[in-house]
């Protein structure tokens, strides 16, 4: 058992892992439901809420409710689902009026013939579900209508990356039961053209999940990002018998190679096996979050970005 969330702010969602595998929850509804914050009964026990899409203030961090909005000023959500078991991916992309993205990819995945919906066939896909469709003025909070309303938004986000810099709420989880699951959300890009579509929701980008070997999430520039696959190389590599910090270093070591080190785009991976062994590699200083069966408490460690003297 164990599960592993790419930013600090996932600390809460990790903890929330924790609690729900160690009940015996599925590792796909524990990563639903520590993404969502929802209230469930499980078989086990009933487990407390914490939010985490669906607060505003972890839209600071650009997921879910209170995100940055496009340039039309409109909130635009992507989110992916995947399970170890072949086949077992959902997607949404561009999903607007929804604060919990992450409960709609889950339902693509069990229900939809489709893999990935994007747009307002997402939301349509939703509503058939039983989803309601809020107004963008519900969707928005006020640092991020303040933000959108700042005249240079160049500088805003030149002054937030130096403060913050991270984005992406990224979880993998392995249960008692040996199933692994991976799972990603996003606002996507502050201020992006309509319609922008990042890496997160794309299988083998930003997620990847293989049974029997592990899986692994990404974070950063996801316009770049995708261009290179690094979630799928990473479970390739750990199939071939690379432990996950090892098929990490691998990928960062090799896109960096591609894009001349001095010129490397933000960048974080995490990856878990199914040993319960993780992995992490970034360009930024990257801080992420780490539970394990030995472990009674959640643990955040620091990933620094390699220096240039070691290529």
């Amino acid at each position: 058992m164990a599960a592993v969330g790419t930013w600090s702010f996932s600390q809460p969602a990790v903890d929330r892992l924790r609690s729900l595998i160690t009940s015996g929850c599925h590792a796909t509804d524990a990563v639903e439901e520590a993404m969502a914050g929802w209230l469930k009964m499980t078989q086990i026990k009933f487990h407390p809420s914490v939010e985490m899409e669906n607060d505003p203030e972890t839209g600071r961090h650009i997921v879910g409710r209170g995100g940055f909005p496009n340039s039309e000023g409109v909130l635009e959500c992507d989110a992916a689902i995947m399970q170890g078991t072949a086949g077992k991916f959902g997607a949404v992309a561009a999903l607007r009026g929804i604060g919990t993205p992450i409960r709609v990819a889950r339902k693509v995945m069990d229900r939809s013939p489709h893999s990935l919906l994007v747009g307002d066939g997402a939301a349509i896909f939703a509503r058939e579900q039983g989803f309601s469709i809020e107004p963008n003025d519900s969707m928005l909070s006020v640092h991020s209508t303040k933000a959108y309303e700042v005249t240079n938004l160049q500088e805003y986000l030149e002054n937030r990356q130096k403060a913050s810099g991270h984005d992406t709420l990224g979880l993998i989880a392995l249960d008692k039961m040996g199933n692994i699951t991976v799972g990603v959300s996003t606002s996507g890009a502050p201020f992006k053209s309509p319609g922008r579509v990042g890496d997160s929701p794309i299988p083998g980008s930003g997620l990847y999940a293989e049974h029997m070997v592990g899986a692994a999430a990404a974070t950063g520039d996801g316009d770049r990002i995708m261009c290179y696959c690094p979630s799928f190389q990473i479970v390739q590599l750990m199939k071939q018998g690379s432990s996950p910090n090892e098929a990490c270093c691998a990928v960062l070591k090799d896109i960096r190679r591609r894009t001349f080190p001095e010129k490397c785009f933000e960048l974080g991976l995490i990856a878990l096996n199914m040993k319960g062994e993780v992995g992490a590699a970034s360009t930024v200083e990257f801080p992420y979050v780490f539970w394990d069966m030995e472990n009674d408490s959640v643990e955040i460690r620091v990933q620094l970005p390699p220096s240039n003297k070691n290529e």
